[in-house]
């Protein structure tokens, strides 16, 4: 893999961030019964950002979870025959809430079709939203995030990755080319 660019520095991470936690209170008319749940590994921190930010905005402490999606994936038997799996972390009730699924990356779509079974798995949202930092395009599957950081048009042979600090030590949004 080549390093064709860096799409994105931290401040530029930070600002799209602030914009989809402003678009996140515009359309849900503020954050009461809103819930955040990150995908593992990297849609964690990003989901991190969003709770801190609609606490300094709207002064709620939005509660935060986190969905291991390993074992919800229809590719699963293509990856191995035992995947290696996180752990799912949602401490809070999700029947009736509105569920903010996020993302760093959404390709096919396939990634966020199993985050939102594993969601279903632990109660019945009365919404899910799609919130992602990066679309790339490609979609397999008709899934549309409600929220976009940036759309980056990619071809298959390029690579979109996303680093954040808690996991890389840095934060920033990569291309390469395979």
């Amino acid at each position: 893999m080549e390093l064709k660019s860096v799409i994105m520095d931290e401040a530029a991470v930070r600002r799209s961030m602030t914009r989809i936690t402003h678009e996140i209170i515009e359309k849900n008319s503020g954050s009461e019964d809103l819930c955040l749940i990150g995908i593992r590994r990297r849609g964690l921190p990003l989901a991190a950002m969003l709770r801190d930010n609609l606490l300094r905005f709207e002064g709620r402490d939005v509660p935060l979870g986190c969905v291991d999606i390993s074992l919800y994936r229809d590719d699963l038997s293509e990856l191995s025959d035992l995947p290696e799996t996180g752990s799912t972390d949602i401490p809070f009730e999700i029947s009736g809430k509105k569920v903010i699924i996020v993302d760093d990356v959404i390709y096919t779509g396939r990634t966020a079709r199993a985050a939102i079974d594993a969601v279903f798995h632990y109660g019945r949202p009365r919404m899910i939203q799609l919130a992602v930092l990066i679309d790339r395009g490609h979609r397999e599957l008709p899934i549309r995030p409600d929220y976009v950081g940036k759309n980056i048009p990619t071809s298959h042979s390029e690579m979109v990755s996303v680093l954040v600090g808690e996991i890389d030590g840095k934060t920033e949004v990569q291309l390469y080319q395979l």
